[in-house]
């Protein structure tokens, strides 16, 4: 199943739902990943620099590991294709005009927003309104 690939329909389909937990964005060598293979990641990204890996922030702080931020993560429940053209931008426009970030990681299924632990209500809201 490939997703969907309207942007309209994509929108009105949203349903965001914002997850409980405290996340953080974590930068460490190619070679220490494996040493950290027993947190359980959000997400994983290698770079030319460091592999940045998304975590909990418990885990991270367990394992003193430096961050700068604390974020949420809203995942929008609609099937959305990788090749949808558009949805990143309305989404991370919506929340740029109330003056909030956004680090939207699109998955196979569904796009995940990382939004500042502060802001994370305000933001669901932004989505919410966005999908009506």
């Amino acid at each position: 199943m490939s997703g969907e690939r309207d942007t309209d329909s994509l929108i009105k389909n949203l349903s965001p739902e914002l997850d409980d937990a405290s996340y953080v964005f974590v930068c460490v060598p190619e070679r220490d990943v494996a040493k950290l293979a027993h947190i359980p990641l959000k997400g994983l990204f290698y770079e030319k620099e460091a592999t940045t890996l998304i975590c909990q922030r418990n885990a991270a702080e367990s394992l003193k590991l430096v961050y700068n931020g604390v974020f949420r993560c809203i995942t929008c429940q609609v099937h959305s294709s990788l090749e949808a053209v558009g949805l990143t931008a309305r989404l991370s426009s919506a929340l740029a005009q109330a003056g909030i970030s956004a680090n939207v990681v699109a998955a196979f299924y569904h796009d995940h927003i990382f939004v500042p632990e502060s802001r994370a209500q305000e933001a669901l809201k932004i989505l919410q309104r966005l999908a009506c």
